[in-house]
């Protein structure tokens, strides 16, 4: 199963044991947050809906590619990939 390294924002290393980056099994997204949220319980709830839907404002990139232009939570991932979690960031 290719393996990819999953880069954190700070707001979610507490729940990682402050890891920015993380060696994640998976052949979608889907599978690498699944595997995220087996080896972290809890993770996966900041960045899915209940209903597994990426939230609205989180933004998952494969290397410089949103997923949400591509297949979503179901865009391949092959090994040695980069995928970085960035939240949106709204101000006023």
């Amino acid at each position: 199963m290719p393996t990819a390294q999953v880069i954190l924002p700070p707001m979610l290393r507490e729940r990682t044991n402050q890891q920015a980056r993380l060696d994640v099994e998976g052949t979608t997204i889907r599978d690498i947050i699944e595997n995220m949220e087996h080896q972290f319980p809890g993770l996966r709830f900041h960045l899915c809906y209940e209903t597994g839907e990426l939230r609205s404002y989180v933004n998952i990139f494969i290397d410089q590619a949103n997923i949400r232009y591509l297949q979503g939570l179901d865009t391949p991932v092959t090994a040695g990939v980069r995928i970085r979690v960035i939240p949106s960031v709204a101000g006023g």
